[in-house]
């Protein structure tokens, strides 16, 4: 029979659950099978309910013009065709294996949004907030992992995981709920050879007793908040669970479907990180500021994504996750209409697209809708916090939740958006 840390693990079983039906199996004289079926039958009824989020971050504005909403025929246009998809909408014909896998997703087509510049752009779609040099606002992973932290009492890593790059910050949620970065090997920077080490558990013994001591003097809750955190994190650094970060558990032909990629390896890291009950992870691929050859960028760039994204729509589909799983794929803005004298577009906020699929969205639909050039939005426009919203309540969390700023300032979750109806169910 499985052990409990197995269960525990993969499915963030509690110990009280286990026993219980522990100590019911014992007193069943029915096959030890049947009790084994019933054991895991409801764990994955656990991990089915427990939502997550996976946030495929395209960092550099992409130019969604040529990706999610074409132009052909309009000077605008370039030189890309659009091809039908499974869903109710049309994609770049260089995304051929998504195109089969848009029954799962759906394209939100008029995001209007207020910053173009790429600093600014990345705070503003990462919080729902522009930036603001008196407050420090938490981001999608630490607003999430804050939130649904409670419904994972198994969970030893960390609740926020950002594959390939840094992510924005927790602001005022504090440390605790800082994104945890690795690269696509799910390797710590500077950390594995320290981590195995007697050297990094007797660093650890003598910093337990100098912050005990330092605690024991009553100097406020500083050392107490970071003793915390150390001892989550050695906790961390020896759970089984680390092994979700190993994507050569994987089989041969499941690594190849995802691609020998850093952005392939890091969506296929990302299904068995919420796979184990992690409740957000932001995979980094980066590269779209095409100021110049902007055409043959994408004729690389879409490919790789391509076969990552549709391997990732596939996998959680497959395995029954995408009901309980969100996936957004953003930039910080689109792309200039206006092709320029370098064959590339420029940073543009007016009217762009972004994407969702899984957990409570309608999918398969296309929301939304640019002109003819696509240089205005002619329906609904949305905002960074209209899409937040909408993520937020797609995975269950309520927009009446309020934060209390480190200044003492109340915020509305999302900065107050609005959900898109019509994408909920």
């Amino acid at each position: 029979m499985a052990t409990h840390s197995t269960f525990s693990s993969l499915y963030g079983m509690s110990r009280r659950h286990f026993l219980k039906h522990l100590s019911a199996g014992a007193a069943w004289a029915g096959p030890a099978a049947h009790f084994l079926s019933a054991l895991q039958s409801e764990a994955a009824e656990l991990q089915k309910n427990q939502k997550s989020v996976i946030l495929l971050w395209m960092g550099g504005g992409p130019s969604t013009i040529d990706i999610w909403d074409l132009k052909p025929g309009s000077i605008t246009g370039g030189p890309f065709s659009p091809i039908n998809t499974t869903g109710d909408m049309q994609i770049c014909e260089h995304l051929p294996r998504m195109a089969k896998q848009m029954h799962q997703m759906s394209i939100i087509r008029s995001m209007s949004t207020r910053e173009a510049d790429h600093s600014r752009g990345r705070y503003y779609m990462h919080t729902g907030f522009v930036p603001n040099p008196s407050v420090e606002h938490p981001s999608y992973g630490a607003v999430i992992a804050q939130q649904l932290e409670a419904t994972r009492s198994d969970l030893e890593i960390p609740p926020f995981v950002s594959i390939g790059g840094n992510s924005t910050g927790p602001g005022f949620l504090g440390l605790a709920y800082a994104p945890f970065v690795v690269d696509s090997n799910g390797r710590i920077r500077n950390l594995e050879r320290e981590t195995s080490s007697e050297r990094w558990q007797a660093r650890i013994n003598f910093l337990n007793k100098l912050e005990s001591r330092f605690i024991g003097q009553q100097r406020g809750m500083a050392a107490g908040e970071h003793k915390k955190i150390i001892e989550k994190t050695n906790r961390l650094l020896t759970s089984p669970q680390m092994e979700a970060f190993q994507i050569s558990k994987e089989s041969a032909s499941v690594r190849a479907n995802y691609g020998n990629t850093n952005f392939g390896r890091g969506c296929l890291m990302a299904r068995r990180l919420v796979e184990v009950g992690v409740p957000f992870v932001e995979v980094d691929l980066g590269g779209w500021d095409t100021h110049s050859d902007n055409f043959n960028q994408l004729q690389t760039k879409l490919p790789e994504m391509d076969r990552a994204m549709a391997a990732l729509t596939t996998d959680l589909a497959d395995r029954g996750m995408l009901d309980h799983v969100a996936v957004l794929w953003m930039g910080e803005f689109g792309r200039t209409p206006r092709i320029n004298g370098n064959t590339g577009r420029d940073h543009w906020a007016r009217s762009w697209s972004a994407m969702v699929g899984g957990a409570g969205f309608k999918r398969g639909i296309a929301v939304g809708k640019t002109n003819a050039d696509g240089t205005e939005v002619e329906t609904t426009p949305y905002s960074s916090e209209d899409l937040m919203a909408t993520v937020l309540q797609s995975i269950g969390i309520s927009l009446d939740t309020r934060f209390t700023s480190a200044n003492g300032r109340p915020m509305k979750i999302a900065g107050g958006g609005s959900p898109i109806k019509e994408l909920l169910t």
